[in-house]
């Protein structure tokens, strides 16, 4: 459980820094979504193994302000990692 907690975490954390770095198709929507992304510095603590169980305001408030779009292709672009650096793919179930 540990594991798949660390494998989660990290996950966000790329995603958050490939969505300031890789989403440049549109330079406008591009900084946009980037800036959206950035403000999810705050939920970090959340992602982490052994974090509170529940986000606080701030995070729940950065998450609010993030297009759902701008949320989605990072986390489809931070999903590609592992293959893209000949990894197993990630198997993240809910338990």
């Amino acid at each position: 459980m540990a594991g798949m907690m660390k494998q989660v975490a990290v996950v966000f954390l790329v995603a958050v820094v490939m969505g300031q770095s890789w989403l440049g198709q549109a330079q406008g929507q591009a900084q946009s979504c980037s800036a959206q992304l950035s403000n999810l510095n705050g939920c970090a603590p959340f992602v982490l193994p052994g974090a509170a169980s529940n986000p606080s305001p701030e995070c729940c408030g950065a998450l609010q302000g993030v297009q759902q779009d701008c949320l989605c292709s990072t986390i489809r672009i931070a999903s590609t990692l592992p293959s893209l650096c000949h990894l197993p793919p990630l198997s993240c179930g809910t338990n």
